[in-house]
Formats: structure tokens, C-alpha cells, sequence
């Protein structure tokens, strides 16, 4: 600490004090040797008896003087002291000065008749750095006598002047400072005198000085971390990131009252110029606070006051050094005067309001609003009387705002809490709606699927058995003789091999697509050029030698029903005497198959409007579900279906599992 640097001689005499224990081991030795016993009786009453204290001097001041001094650190000669009294400013003598000036304080002691004791001495400040010598004697020098300077503007210093350093008769404090043009240069008060009054006067000053401070910018550094971690974890609530950074520059600013180190600036003004520029955005952020805790939407106010903050911030960033002791005045009124109005506008609107909450940091800012102008009185010299409040108002204050901030904060956790608790309410009636709708769905898509499957086992009888009937009826009727046996057991055995198609493409899961097209068509041809021969029908079969690609199962069964249909229809129908099948691919992913007659045809669009031909319907409704189209044409003597089918594109071997797979799904669900 800077008021330990006493000189050597200081130490030596302060480390030969009287010594009270000494005196009592003393008094041990000289009982031993008088006796035990008696030594056991007198020790407790020579261990209360109080130690010698020195004598209580006083001192007198007899005069204060001051004078401008060289840079060298040479003392003003006798004829350049004017007296003064202190607190002194020298900016109010010496206009524009910036350097040394030397004070000089003549005092006399005043001890008790016939002793000696120590004097106390306690700087309250010394803008801004200085050096303390009494009579010739250094005791306290700043580490930085020069630019840039050391911050001592706000630093209370203590010393005990031994008697080794006073004079009977009148001594001499010199006390050199230097000081920064407009920035209040000069020395604070000085109290000489009694050593226990004057420690006394010295605690009081650290405490309101420095030790508020400190707690303040603790405080004020702790809130604005917890409130910035809160609103990190939820980025909607401004109103705690706007807090969070007004702290961060309230904390700077008050680190400018407690630094004494120049570091990281590298002169004073620099340090001034950003001093001010941390009060013009404390200010902002203040005031963005406030609106945001008042949920007060006010977007042309707030453009004007980040305009008005850019403008002063540039003005204390560019304003010439000679003139910055006046911008500094200019930009701290305006920003004091956007902060009462701000302080005066939300008592107004929690108001309005009428909100506990709101109106407890109305009061907070009232409080804080007179203080704040009080002080500012005080600084700005307006006023004499007085100590500046704003190191007790700022910590009450933002205790205050914290513990509005957490209510607000704890109101809006109990607020999630009944809104999560009502969610899951929410979510399990749900849920039970839900599985109520779920099982009502599901009973219909099981009635669904059950008259699905009626409707595909009809569709199935009617274009694969059916149309087996259809045939052999057509023989026996043609048959001028009555059947042989052989030849009614070959009929049974065809309406067998239909039904085992049937069952077997509607529910086997080992459905393959034909490799070729003759496989495919070649049951088919089989079947119906017997009985084309037997009617006396002639028939031509056209198709190509590979598929290029190959249609999927789905598609095989669609087309094969398709041909077994329309066929059927031929022989029971058109008396055609001509019927030829084709399948070709005129483009490389569409598969066509054309089916034409000779017959007497009918008339297409009565048939469909009618909607009594079960075989047309099923003819559709197979191509579509194939994902194909169907065209029918007819007149008399040619009747034509076009039937169109989109390929799938080619897959390689090592997808032959899934494809086989696919198809059986696909004859699983037909």
C-alpha cells in the first residue's frame, strides 16, 4: 500500500515502539525470582494493567500555499506562492494549465507540555498523480509522475509522521501533483492532526471512496453474469440481455472510479474520452431496459435515442483535446438528461399499467433520479453541501432492479410450469382421442379391406373362371354330338387349372414375372387358339422376343386378365370372325398391347354410363391400379382396346431378391 512507503528511518523507529508483552515477560522473570506463590497471585492483576501509550498530538496548519512548478521536479521559488485553500482546482486559477504545481502547508505540532508523539497526515485525493514530502523527507511517491499519469483522483492515503521527521518548531508539507489540462487537476483536501481521529477520517473515506464501490461493482458484475447465462439459455427474454449489458457498462464505468493503474490507455484523455463514451451507452442500454421491462413499444423514440448516443459518442471520440474538458460537459449533461427523462417517463407508465411490478422499478427510479441530480449538482459545483449518495443509492438500486428481474423471472417459471402441466393434460386427452379415432379407423380398414378382397375375388372368378366357363359352354353348344367323358374331364380338369391361377396370383407369395414374352402369352395362346379353331375363329399373335425392360407382377396379372376378358368377350359377343393380339413398345418405357375384331362391336359410352358390364369395370380398374391406361374403340366390324402401361426402369442383378420380393408383395395384396 502506498501509505507504507515511510522511509527507512520511519520503519526503524515505528519497529522500536514500546512493546507491552515485553514488559510483561519482564515482570515474569523479576516474580519468578521473589517466589512462585507470590508470582501466582500478582501475575493476573500485572497482565491487566494497560501498555504506555504515546502522547495525542495535535497539529496546527498555518498556512496553504501554491505554485506552478517545473517539470524538472524543482520547488517554485519564494516569490511565486499564492495562498489558497483546499479542496483546490487550479483549472479556476490557472486557465488551460496541464503539469506540476507544488503545494506547500506550514503546520506546527501541538503535543501535551513535556512529550512527544506522532502526527497523522491523510490525502483524500491528488489529481492526478502527485508525491508528499514532509520537510525534505519523501514518504509516498505515484509509480507514473508522467504520462500516462497514475490515477490517484480517487484514492484516500494515510501516513503516521513519526517524531525522527518533525521539527520543534514550524514544519513544512510539500506535496507536488501534476495534473491534465480539464480534467479537474488539483488536490484535495488534507487532514493533519490527532492519529486515532484522523485513521478514523481515513476509514471513512476508504469505505465510501473505494470499498462501496468495489461491492457495487461485485454486485453489479454477478447480476448482469446470472441475468446474461439466463437470457443465453432463453434468447426471448430481452428485457434480461438488455440488463446483462447495461451492467457490463455500468461495471466498466465504475471501474474508472477504482483503477489506479493507466493500463490499457496510453494517456489521460484517452482514458476520459472513454470513460464518457461507457456513460453514453450506459445511459442507452438503461433506457432500452426499461422499455423492454415495461413492454412499452416505442420504435421511433428508440431510433432517435441510438442517433443521438452515435452522435455523442462520435463527439467524444474526435472532439479536439483542447476542447474536450467542454464536450465532456456537454455529452455528460445530454446523457443526464436523457436518463431523468427516462426516470420520469416510466413512473408515468406504470401508471398506465398499474403493475406491482412496474411500479416497483418506478420507485427504484425515483430514488435513483434525485440522487443521481443531487450529485451531478455536486460535481458540477452547484451546490457546496453534501456528500455524494450515488455509491449507496446505485447498490440499493440494483439490488432493487436484480430482485424485480427475478420475480419477473420466477413469476415466468411458475407461468411455464401450469403451461407444461396443461400441455400434458392436453396431451394425454389426446392421446386418448387418438386411440378412441384409432381404433374406430381401424375397424373400418378392416371393413374396407374385407370388401375389398370381395370385390378382387370377383373380379378374379369373373375374368379368369368365368371366362373358362364361358368358353366350354361355347363348345357345347357348338358340339353337335354329346360330349365324351375324356372330353368332360378335360373340361374340369381347365376349370381346376384356372381356379389354382386364380388362387395362385392372388395369394402366393412366389409370383415371377415371365422371362419373355412368348412365357407369358404362350398359356394364354394355348387356350384360346383351341377354341378358336373349334369356332372357327382366326386368330394372329404378335410380340416382341425379350421385354425391354420387363413389366413388374402387378402389371403381368393386370394385362393377362385383361387379355382373358376381352377374349371372353370376343367368343360370347362379337361374332367376330377375325381377332388379332399385339404387344409392342413404341416408346422404351411403355408397353402396349393392342387388342382387335372384326365384330359387330357396340356402343361404348351406353356400356359405361349403363354400368352393368362387371368385365369392362374390372378391365379399368385393373390397368389404373398397374398404373396403365385403356382405350376402347368400336363400330361396327372392328373393335379395338389399347391398353398403355408405364414400364419401370431396369434393375440389376443384385436388386433379383427385391423384385421377387416386391412381387409377391403386390400378389399378396391382389
Amino acid at each position: 500500500m502506498p501509505h507504507q512507503a515511510h522511509l527507512p528511518q520511519t520503519r526503524r523507529i515505528l519497529a522500536h515502539a514500546g512493546d507491552p508483552c515485553g514488559a510483561i515477560a519482564g515482570l515474569a522473570r523479576l516474580k519468578w525470582l521473589i517466589g512462585l506463590w507470590l508470582a501466582l497471585l500478582l501475575m493476573p492483576a500485572w497482565a491487566q494493567e494497560p501498555a504506555a501509550e504515546p502522547a495525542a498530538c495535535t497539529a496546527q496548519v498555518l498556512s496553504i500555499s501554491v505554485a506552478k512548478g517545473a517539470d524538472d521536479g524543482n520547488r517554485p521559488g519564494a516569490g511565486a506562492w499564492q495562498p489558497t485553500t483546499l479542496p483546490d482546482d487550479w483549472s479556476r486559477r490557472w486557465p488551460g494549465y496541464g503539469g506540476t504545481a507544488w503545494y506547500r502547508i506550514d503546520w506546527r505540532p501541538r503535543c501535551p507540555a513535556g512529550q512527544s508523539g506522532p502526527v497523522a497526515l491523510s490525502l483524500q485525493s491528488v489529481v492526478m498523480a502527485g508525491e508528499v514530502f514532509v520537510n525534505d523527507a519523501l514518504i509516498w511517491r505515484d509509480p507514473q509522475m508522467t504520462e500516462p499519469l497514475t490515477r490517484s483522483w480517487n484514492m484516500p492515503r494515510y501516513w503516521l509522521i513519526p517524531v525522527a521527521l518533525m521539527r520543534d518548531g514550524v514544519n513544512t508539507l510539500w506535496i507536488r501533483v501534476v495534473g491534465v489540462a480539464g480534467q479537474s487537476p488539483g488536490l484535495g483536501p488534507v487532514q493533519l492532526g490527532e492519529p486515532q481521529a484522523v485513521l478514523q477520517h481515513y476509514e471513512d473515506l476508504v469505505w465510501n471512496n473505494r470499498s462501496l464501490f468495489q461491492v457495487n461493482l461485485i454486485v453489479s458484475a454477478v447480476l448482469g453474469g446470472l441475468f446474461f447465462c439466463i437470457w443465453i439459455v432463453r434468447r426471448e427474454q430481452r428485457t434480461y440481455g438488455w440488463y446483462a449489458l447495461m451492467a457490463l457498462f455500468w461495471v466498466l464505468f465504475i471501474a474508472n472510479v477504482l483503477v489506479t493503474s493507466p493500463w490499457p490507455f496510453p494517456t489521460t484523455l484517452i482514458a476520459a474520452r472513454a470513460n464518457v463514451m461507457v456513460l453514453v451507452l450506459y445511459v442507452a442500454c438503461f433506457c432500452i431496459f426499461t422499455w423492454r421491462f415495461g413492454r412499452q413499444s416505442l420504435p421511433r423514440l428508440e431510433k432517435a435515442l441510438w442517433i443521438l448516443s452515435a452522435l455523442l459518442l462520435a463527439a467524444a471520440a474526435l472532439t479536439p483535446d483542447a476542447n474536450l474538458h467542454w464536450a465532456q460537459l456537454v455529452i455528460t449533461l445530454a446523457a443526464a438528461a436523457i436518463f431523468f427523462a427516462n426516470c420520469l417517463q416510466f413512473p408515468l407508465h406504470a401508471m398506465r399499467t398499474r403493475r406491482p411490478e412496474h411500479g416497483m422499478l418506478a420507485a427504484c427510479l425515483l430514488i435513483f433520479l434525485f440522487v443521481s441530480a443531487h450529485d451531478l449538482l455536486l460535481i458540477l459545483k452547484l451546490i457546496d453541501s453534501g456528500h455524494a449518495y450515488t455509491p449507496f443509492s446505485s447498490l440499493v438500486v440494483t439490488l432493487c432492479m436484480s430482485a424485480i428481474l427475478g420475480l419477473r423471472h420466477a413469476r415466468n417459471v411458475q407461468r411455464i410450469e401450469r403451461f407444461n402441466q396443461e400441455l400434458a393434460d392436453s396431451i394425454a386427452q389426446a392421446r386418448t382421442e387418438l386411440a378412441t379415432t384409432l381404433e374406430r379407423e381401424h375397424a373400418l380398414a378392416m371393413a374396407n379391406t374385407r370388401l375389398h378382397e370381395r370385390l378382387q375375388i370377383a373380379h378374379d372368378l369373373h375374368d379368369g373362371l368365368g371366362g373358362s366357363l364361358v368358353r366350354m359352354m361355347a363348345v357345347v353348344e357348338q358340339s353337335g354330338a354329346p360330349l365324351q367323358s375324356r372330353q368332360f374331364l378335360s373340361m374340369l380338369k381347365l376349370l381346376r387349372d384356372d381356379l389354382r391361377q386364380t388362387i395362385d396370383s392372388g395369394s402366393s407369395a412366389g409370383v415371377k414375372v415371365p422371362a419373355t414374352p412368348q412365357e407369358w402369352i404362350a398359356p394364354l395362346r394355348h387356350r384360346f387358339v383351341q377354341m378358336f379353331d373349334e369356332l372357327d375363329i382366326a386368330s394372329e399373335w404378335r410380340f416382341p422376343p425379350r421385354w425391354n425392360p420387363a413389366p413388374n407382377a402387378l402389371q403381368c396379372l393386370a394385362l393377362t386378365r385383361l387379355v382373358e376378358e376381352s377374349l371372353t368377350n370376343a367368343i360370347k359377343h362379337s361374332r367376330a370372325r377375325r381377332i388379332r393380339l399385339q404387344i409392342q413398345q413404341p416408346e422404351p418405357d411403355i408397353l402396349e398391347l393392342r387388342i382387335e375384331d372384326d365384330g359387330v362391336g357396340f356402343d361404348v359410352a351406353a356400356v359405361q354410363q349403363a354400368g352393368v358390364s362387371v368385365g369392362m369395370r374390372s378391365m379399368h380398374t385393373r390397368i389404373a391400379r398397374a398404373g396403365g391406361t385403356l382405350k376402347v374403340r368400336s363400330s361396327p366390324g372392328q373393335t379395338q382396346l389399347i391398353a398403355r402401361v408405364e414400364l419401370p426402369p431396369p434393375q440389376h442383378e443384385d436388386a433379383a431378391p427385391h423384385r421377387a420380393t416386391e412381387a409377391a408383395g403386390v400378389a399378396a395384396s391382389l
